[in-house]
């Protein structure tokens, strides 16, 4: 007769291989049942976008096979309860990333975009703010151009924006409050109070991950929302150009900041290379190779991934259908990778203890 006891000893020497410790002592093994040679257990991980969820699971029925018996029946539930850091002052939020370049150009919306529905793909909640005032894109790119939220009262009185919703995520953007055709001449004070209403008034649900794309370099914006809400971390956006990388390593520099202090969760390297449409297997480094991948070793932060240069991203932002909504697409594909890993990084960083 299997007991729960041996179970749980099986389970404690799987390791989960970020945190570093074992599954029992994690308190990641829930709803053991066990009916004669049959055990059903639950495993619950960090995050839905876990991209380790299948080696886990393998090592789980290893475990058993090796410390029980190969005979016993496994059923493994995989599930997850997304980690947060503790003092949340927006408690139905559990993680806020922010997407960050050094310099405009890189492809920043671009990816904060797909970094965001590739969580949702995954199965997160998850809420996208288009923080970058004075160049609004994720309208565009959503294809919700001439959406208006509403307003509505809360059962506490008071009133909230509600976000569009677009392809299972919630949006909220000011190129939605205000004329796409009139520049916004708003001085630093004015832009970071209405980004900070964008958080504030908004009626954002709960959440797993709220994606933040920042207007592109350091400014007031970056400052008044990294010293105004807990950010879980940063994802870094560069291009592999020495000028890029130059700016990127400054914007780095800035979230390493006593005063801001940020966690880094990686660098993703954009527009890394040219595949033409009919050369495929072709890769033409037109703007340097593997720049991003060197300074992230540098800096010793974690290197997220590579995403080429290929008209199709830019075609299906522009098409209001960004390129990871077409799954089968090789570089949907590597989107989603780069958001497993961001949620990943997140997940190590909440690991880590509170500093006070």
């Amino acid at each position: 007769m299997i007991t729960k006891e041996q179970v749980l000893h099986a389970l404690s020497h799987v390791e989960e291989p970020d945190l570093k410790k074992d599954l029992v002592t994690l308190n990641m093994i829930e709803d053991i049942l066990i009916e004669g040679n049959h055990l059903i257990f639950t495993v619950i991980l960090t995050t839905p976008a876990c991209p380790l969820k299948g080696f886990i699971e393998n090592a789980c029925r290893n475990a058993i096979s090796h410390f029980i018996s190969p005979d016993v029946a496994v059923e493994v539930k995989m599930t997850s309860r997304v980690t947060t850091q503790k003092n949340q002052p927006l408690n139905n939020i559990s993680n806020i990333i922010v997407v960050a370049s050094g310099k405009g150009g890189v492809g920043k919306s671009t990816v904060a975009s797909n970094i965001a529905l590739g969580l949702a793909r995954k199965g997160a909640r998850v809420g996208l703010i288009d923080a970058d005032i004075y160049g609004p894109s994720i309208p565009i790119m959503f294809g919700v151009e001439d959406a208006k939220p509403e307003a509505k009262a809360s059962p506490e009185g008071k009133t909230r924006i509600q976000p569009i919703e677009k392809y299972g995520i919630k949006l909220l953007s000011i190129g939605f409050f205000t004329d796409p055709e009139q520049p916004i001449p708003w001085r630093g004070p004015m832009a970071s109070n209405a980004v900070k209403q964008l958080f504030n008034d908004a009626d954002w649900g709960e959440l797993d991950y709220l994606i933040v794309d920042l207007p592109p370099g350091t400014g007031d914006i970056h400052i008044t929302l990294t010293q105004t809400y807990p950010v879980a971390g940063a994802v870094i956006v560069t291009t592999p150009q020495k000028v890029a990388l130059s700016d990127t390593k400054k914007g780095i520099g800035m979230f390493m900041m006593n005063a801001i202090n940020v966690p880094i969760l990686g660098i993703v390297e954009n527009m890394s290379y040219f595949s033409p449409a009919e050369l495929p297997d072709n890769k033409y480094y037109i703007f340097g190779k593997g720049g991003g991948k060197s300074l992230a070793e540098k800096l010793n932060v974690p290197f997220l991934g590579e995403i080429p240069l290929v008209q199709s991203i830019s075609e299906a932002g522009d098409g209001g259908e960004p390129i990871i909504m077409q799954t089968d697409h090789p570089i949907a594909l590597a989107f989603l990778q780069v958001a497993e890993r961001v949620a990943q990084q997140v997940a190590i960083q909440n690991a880590k203890p509170v500093s006070v």
